[in-house]
């Protein structure tokens, strides 16, 4: 770790072993988002082991991403900031650093406002359009006005955690996570399973439980002696910086929000199977997170690694880092995929002991988990590229293979093959279809100028 005069601790993420230093940066990410996935776990235990399966398939499945519409769009929007702050911190730019840590805040205030008023109004509308059945409509609504509510908190605290990322730093974010945690399986237990809220308590424990996080973050911010300390009277738009971070991180949010809409006319056609599919799709969901945690860590790896090694113009080395990520994603997607076949169905009782619900997310897992490995190169290669600040054709090619394929697919397939299968097997043939392509980009796109041209390179941006 390197010091400026100025007080700046660069974290040596360009320097060093290649994998060491990735596997070093991913671990914490991957038990952190493995931490922020308890929030809807614990809340999917608790809430189908106290209350049943309609209050489990109101918390899951179609709510869960009708929640994640909006709220990962302004995620996603945001996410153009951390780009711009790694290739700051890449290539030492302490006052551009400061300009863009503020610069992130600012958007995140106002992403935050605007998902909660935009949630609330919207909650039933999107839950009606998905077919959400009758029965457990009242329920999914309630959660979610409560769940918008909070959503400013949420926001704030997911940007202010990928402020810390981009600055290599992947261990506070952990460490504000476990206590996140902890708090909401406490407030879990104490409104849903002592004082019989229902599913107002679930939703009103992950609400409260993110403001312990977030009030470490703007704590941990705010207490750095450095250029990347927070000082709240600093937080505004800057023109410059807040053009850039839109062309980066507006492609991302859009991304965001037609992978949304897609996964919804999924539940939709899900939903018409009855409750006892809603119910295994949403329990599935929450084992599905498992992977999608660690493939996920990958992504926010190689966007980081490769961010700041770009904007070092250390351009062989990113390379480098791409390859053994997508190596290191082979090897644990293998063990994960070897869990999920294996003891799936163990892993149901979890949240349900509704045999019918069971069989059928059994089902579900046999049909999709095989072709997990397929996704490794949509999410590692669209991690590194947006890294070097390209974020518009990743976005056509998710947006085309992936949303544009599941519509389609639902359109010309689900009609035509009875059961369930008939709209799940979208997802490995899509992910196929869209892996091919992220590859055939990466090879031929240029990603990376040669070392001499890399600083006219970075400039242009």
């Amino acid at each position: 770790m390197k010091q400026t005069s100025t007080g700046i601790s660069y974290n040596g993420i360009t320097e060093g072993v290649i994998w060491k230093q990735l596997l070093k940066f991913f671990f914490p990410i991957m038990f952190g988002t493995l931490f922020q996935q308890l929030y809807n776990t614990a809340d999917a235990i608790i809430v189908g082991q106290f209350l049943g399966k309609e209050a489990l398939a109101a918390v899951g499945g179609g709510t869960a991403t009708a929640c994640n519409l909006l709220i990962g769009f302004f995620v996603g929007l945001s996410s153009g900031a951390t780009v711009i702050i790694s290739q700051y911190y890449g290539a030492k730019d302490e006052e551009k650093i400061s300009s863009a840590v503020h610069n992130a805040m600012a958007l995140a205030i106002t992403s935050g406002l605007l998902v909660s008023v935009a949630g609330y109004f919207l909650s039933e509308p999107l839950l009606l359009a998905i077919n959400t059945p009758v029965d457990i409509l009242p329920l999914a609504v309630q959660y979610m006005h409560i769940y918008f509510g909070g959503a400013l908190i949420t926001v704030m605290y997911n940007i202010g955690s990928a402020i810390f990322r981009a600055f290599g730093d992947s261990r506070h974010p952990l460490y504000f996570l476990i206590v996140g945690c902890l708090t909401n399986v406490v407030l879990d237990l104490l409104f849903v399973g002592l004082l019989k809220w229902g599913i107002r308590g679930a939703a009103y424990a992950t609400v409260l439980s993110q403001c312990v996080p977030l009030a470490m973050v703007l704590i941990a911010l705010k207490r750095r002696k450095d250029c990347c300390r927070l000082e709240f009277k600093k937080i505004r738009f800057e023109k410059d910086m807040l053009k850039r971070t839109l062309y980066i991180g507006f492609p991302a949010g859009i991304q965001s929000i037609m992978y949304s809409i897609s996964n919804l006319l999924l539940q939709s056609s899900i939903n018409s199977f009855g409750t006892d599919s809603a119910a295994a799709w949403a329990a599935y969901g929450k084992l599905d997170a498992v992977y999608w945690m660690i493939i996920n860590a990958f992504g926010v790896a190689i966007t980081t690694f490769v961010g700041q090694n770009y904007g070092a113009g250390h351009m062989k080395r990113s390379r480098k880092g791409v390859t053994d990520t997508i190596i290191l994603s082979f090897i644990f997607t293998a063990v994960i995929e070897f869990i999920f076949l294996t003891f799936g169905r163990q892993c149901y009782y979890l949240f349900t002991s509704d045999e019918n619900v069971i069989e059928i997310g059994v089902q579900i897992m046999n049909c999709i988990a095989p072709f997990f490995f397929t996704f490794i190169c949509i999410e590692v290669l669209s991690g590194a590229i947006r890294g070097t600040g390209k974020a518009l054709i990743p976005t056509l090619i998710s947006v085309l293979g992936i949303c544009g394929l599941r519509i389609l697919w639902l359109q010309v397939v689900t009609p035509r093959v009875e059961g369930l299968y008939g709209v799940i097997t979208v997802y490995p043939f899509s992910w196929i279809v869209t892996g091919l392509l992220f590859i055939i980009y990466y090879l031929k796109g240029n990603i990376f100028p040669k070392e001499e041209e890399s600083e006219v390179a970075l400039q242009d941006k």
